[in-house]
This record gives C-alpha cells, structure tokens and sequence, in this order.
C-alpha cells in the first residue's frame, strides 16, 4: 500500500515537472507500451551492460530489469535527486548515479565498467540545446561496443518540429543506422520510439 507521506509515482511525476518542467520534459511517465519498445534491444541472453538516462519514477527501468531477469549489469543515470531516490526506495539493488548523463566515461570508469551494449533514454532531448545533445551523444558513442544499440523517444507533436529535426541530426552524425518505429498511441502524448544503431567512432567530416 502507498505510504500518505511519500506521493505516488504519477503524482510525484507532475510535481517534479511543475517545479521542473525543461528538466522533466514530459507531464506523464513513458507509458508500458513504449517502456517495452524501449527495452526490446536489450539481448536475452548473456551479461549485457545497459544505461538509463532520465530514468525519473521508474517507468522504463522495470522493463529493463524484465529484459535482464537478473543478469548483467543496469546503471541508471538520474539528474534529479528525488528521482532518484525514489528509485533507490524502490529498487534497493539498481545502480543509480545522480549525475550528468555527459559524464557516463567517467561513471564507468569509477565502476569499473567496460563498453555499453544498451543505451536506453527518455531524456527530453528537444529541450536541450545542441550543444548539449551533442555532448551527451558523443559521451554515448565513445562508451558503447561497436554494435551498440541506442533507443529513445520523441512525440508525435514534436516530431516534425524544428527541435527535433535538429536532434535527429545529431543521431544520424551519432550512429551510422537511425529508424523509427510505428507510432505508439498507448503514450501521452503518443510518441515514437528511434533505434539507433553502431555509434561513428569519429564525427563525420
């Protein structure tokens, strides 16, 4: 049973996107629907390495775990200390690093982690400038196994904007493969989820 004194998630989830909201991106957590779509490239087999960004209530991160069923290694990467702690509280043996995702070299490295096989995001990456995609993206390119796999999500109401065509642009000069998926209705606002595929070693000339 929920606790009065600690909110839900999905109230919880507003709150932090009133108080926050170029930070959080999104009124509602990322449906199950996409949360699956999200994890789908994780291998069923194997110890994989796969980092979260933007992991904010949970929503993703139980998907992932389901994906892994105990093996592995899962870091999640949370900027905002209540998340944060939220996912602590509910998931005592999660890897949680408050932290730039930009940083994830170093996360790793302090870890003692190797390449990433899955990299796996709900960042509001329309609200960040370019300057910053591009820093986070690089971070990912240099951190990931040559078949690294990237997914993300964006909204059907932004995806034609100009915010997220200058995104896209950063993932294409990011990975050598970006696709798609069918829109997913099951979301609000209904949203598409973008695999990436082998991050470029070096930014194209």
């Amino acid at each position: 049973m929920q606790s009065k004194s600690t909110p839900s998630s999905g109230a919880a989830f507003i709150q932090r996107f009133i108080k926050h909201p170029a930070q959080v991106g999104t009124i509602a957590a990322t449906s199950p629907a996409v949360s699956r779509r999200l994890a789908e490239p994780i291998p069923e087999t194997g110890e994989p390495l796969v980092v979260e960004l933007g992991p904010g209530t949970g929503a993703v991160t139980e998907w992932i775990r389901r994906r892994l069923n105990g093996r592995g290694h899962h870091l999640a990467i949370e900027i905002d200390p209540v998340f944060a702690e939220m996912l602590r509280t509910n998931y005592p043996d999660l890897d949680i690093a408050v932290a730039d995702a930009g940083n994830l070299s170093t996360l790793l490295a302090d870890r003692g982690l190797g390449k990433v096989d899955v990299v796996v995001s709900a960042l509001p990456w329309t609200l960040l400038s370019d300057e910053q995609t591009r820093r986070i993206l690089s971070a990912l390119a240099a951190s990931m196994t040559p078949d690294g796999v990237f997914t993300t999500i964006t909204y059907t109401t932004a995806r034609m904007l100009p915010p997220w065509r200058r995104v896209l642009a950063a993932l294409n000069d990011t990975f050598e493969s970006v696709e798609p998926s069918a829109a997913i209705w099951r979301n609000i606002p209904p949203a598409y989820v973008y695999e990436a595929r082998r991050p470029r070693t070096q930014k194209p000339a």
